[in-house]
């Protein structure tokens, strides 16, 4: 049983999980069951929520950048469709927040690709920031909505939209993205620095996100089966980016360039304190 294990076993599970290890990988390296290793993991996604709820507030971001990214559950949702299975089963989406000068991740939302989830998504950002933005996006029509409610007229918000080429389309949306031949940046509310439109460093943690979390690395079977399990994933992954993981370009944790913390956690810090 993981309650068990002692706290340098659980930290060992805990990284190579962080790093993007699978659960059976990590299973045969440290010779802990693999369903030991689920509820170790769903134990430490869900307190490194409560953690960043807790902490990952009255933040002094300047520059927001948002995204979703995709993934599924169980199947994906053509094959849920057909099957007819379970509403847990098929698409899910991971809205991100990141803040481009401290590479803080200030909230994220598991869900699907509606404008309920948007709204709720703006509206959890907008309680964890101590003043005024500047907010960027992609063309997602929920956004301006969402923006809208959650920040009414106190925010300088930006879209971007991007032209993508049509050439192979179908085979570079399988292996990757198509290229962009033409950007478009636009103020839609306040007065937002147009050079500042952008999703570039958003986009780059969606990267950082699918090759830490193994449950959103493309083409392999490493999906989530359960929705818990996903969002415990996904959660697990930025508790350690937030706060343990030094980032290259600033050189230290993204906590730390919020002032959030004094000092960069390591993996143990993170077990014993929602362990404790």
């Amino acid at each position: 049983m993981a309650n068990n294990l002692t706290i340098e076993k659980k930290a060992t599970a805990v990284s190579m999980l962080c790093e993007g290890t699978s659960i059976r990988a990590v299973e045969r390296i440290t010779g802990i069951h693999r369903d030991t290793i689920m509820r170790l993991g769903v134990r430490m996604g869900e307190g490194c929520k409560r953690i960043m709820d807790e902490k990952l507030r009255n933040l002094p971001c300047r520059v927001i950048q948002v995204d979703e990214v995709w993934g599924f559950v169980g199947m994906k949702q053509k094959t849920a469709q057909k099957l007819k299975a379970g509403p847990e089963c098929g698409n899910v989406w991971t809205w991100i927040a990141l803040d481009s000068e401290t590479k803080l991740v200030p909230t994220f939302a598991v869900g699907d690709r509606t404008q309920y989830m948007a709204n709720e998504f703006m509206e959890d950002l907008a309680s964890r920031l101590s003043h005024r933005v500047q907010i960027s996006s992609d063309a997602l029509r929920a956004y301006g909505d969402a923006v809208e409610r959650a920040f009414g007229a106190e925010v300088d918000y930006g879209s971007i939209l991007k032209t993508f080429s049509h050439t192979d389309l179908a085979e570079q949306r399988r292996y990757s993205p198509p290229d962009v031949m033409h950007v478009e940046r636009k103020a839609v509310m306040g007065n937002p620095v147009v050079d500042l439109i952008s999703t570039s460093h958003v986009e780059k943690q969606n990267h950082t996100l699918r090759m830490h979390c193994r449950r959103l690395t493309r083409l392999t079977n490493a999906f989530s089966k359960k929705l818990e399990n996903f969002k415990a994933a996904v959660a697990l992954h930025y508790g350690y980016y937030n706060f343990v993981k030094t980032n290259g370009a600033i050189r230290c944790t993204p906590a730390m360039e919020a002032g959030v913390t004094d000092s960069a956690w390591t993996v143990t810090d993170l077990v014993e304190m929602i362990e404790a």
